[in-house]
């Protein structure tokens, strides 16, 4: 059940390889822990596509199978509202974007991370005719993107940092509504897009041949880390440790499902992404890390990595210590 609350060059990862190299850190088998099927609400946004598991376990029984009658709530407010609602028990879990995630868990919401998904997520694409072709050479240029606050910006600024340009001095951010960041870019009024698919997958779609990609959240020393992870509001976490643990190997199994069988998720997906295709789709999973998602330490130690990131890119506060915000925010319900 889905109610309304409020408010490709393509990477191309071998599926032997990824199967290999990017396993869960720790088996993880259902359990019957829970004696009677624990209702509790699970906020996603439904227009994205790598969001797959959510839909691939509730309607495979993956939920249920973890002890979990799970009502799946569309949100598609702020990461800011997002979190409020599972800190004031308005959903009991969710999923989101460790690029969005980490600065608002900065503030203090009674949230947890619990689990990740995946990895991928995020595109930069830059205008050829402009000379846009890499990190470098967006000096002086501008980029649009969806949301100043979203991750995008956040985790493009640390990818450029890292190259030796000012995210802040050398290059300019402008926001658009996705839908029109292509026309923008058309118009010559920003020469790079930094946004997510299926979006850019739409505009390379409609202007075949117009940009370049310059770098994913895949690229380089990120081409292992996760990008997608599970929260559920800290009481719960608290004093329903069991519920916690099904939901955390519900979306685990779900991912590691969606990976081995693609073309069946994008079926089942498909009914939640009217603007694309079934085959678009299982092309667009095939760019993602569904097989990466890390739990215990392993998940423990990425989020100290983005934290460290974020921090030196100026998203979290110089003051902020990145390995005890990740020991504040991550709990090991699978321990």
């Amino acid at each position: 059940m889905t109610q309304p609350l409020d408010g490709l060059t393509r990477r191309k990862i071998l599926h032997a390889a990824a199967s290999a190299a990017l396993v869960a850190p720790v088996a993880i088998a259902t359990t019957g822990a829970l004696a009677q099927p624990r209702k509790l609400t699970f906020a996603w946004n439904a227009n994205a596509f790598c969001l797959s598991p959510v839909v691939v376990a509730q309607e495979l029984g993956y939920f249920e199978r973890n002890g979990l009658q799970v009502d799946l709530i569309n949100y598609t407010g702020s990461t800011d509202q997002l979190l409020e609602a599972l800190a004031t028990g308005k959903a009991d879990a969710a999923v989101g974007m460790i690029h969005r995630w980490l600065k608002p868990l900065e503030s203090g919401f009674d949230v947890k991370l619990i689990s990740s998904s995946h990895g991928g997520c995020v595109r930069l694409v830059g205008v050829k005719k402009a000379g846009v072709t890499d990190l470098q050479s967006l000096k002086g240029k501008t980029i649009g993107v969806a949301d100043l606050g979203g991750p995008g910006k956040n985790f493009f600024a640390i990818l450029l940092t890292k190259a030796g340009v000012d995210a802040d001095k050398d290059v300019q951010w402008r926001q658009y509504p996705a839908d029109l960041l292509g026309i923008a870019a058309e118009k010559g009024e920003i020469q790079a897009i930094a946004d997510g698919d299926p979006t850019l997958y739409l505009i390379e779609k409609r202007t075949p041949g117009f940009y370049s990609e310059i770098a994913t959240n895949l690229s380089g020393e990120y081409k292992d880390k996760v990008c997608c992870i599970i929260g559920a509001r800290g009481e719960l976490v608290r004093n329903e440790r069991p519920v916690a643990a099904g939901i955390a190997r519900a979306i685990v199994q779900a991912s590691d499902y969606v990976a081995d069988h693609p073309n069946e998720s994008a079926k089942i997906f498909s009914k939640y992404s009217p603007k694309v295709p079934a085959e678009d789709l299982r092309a667009l999973l095939g760019t993602l890390t569904h097989h990466h998602h890390p739990t215990g330490n392993d998940l423990l130690a990425e989020i100290e990595f983005y934290a460290r990131d974020f921090r030196a890119a100026g998203v979290l506060k110089r003051s902020t210590d990145p390995a005890k915000l990740a020991q504040h925010v991550y709990a090991n319900v699978l321990a």
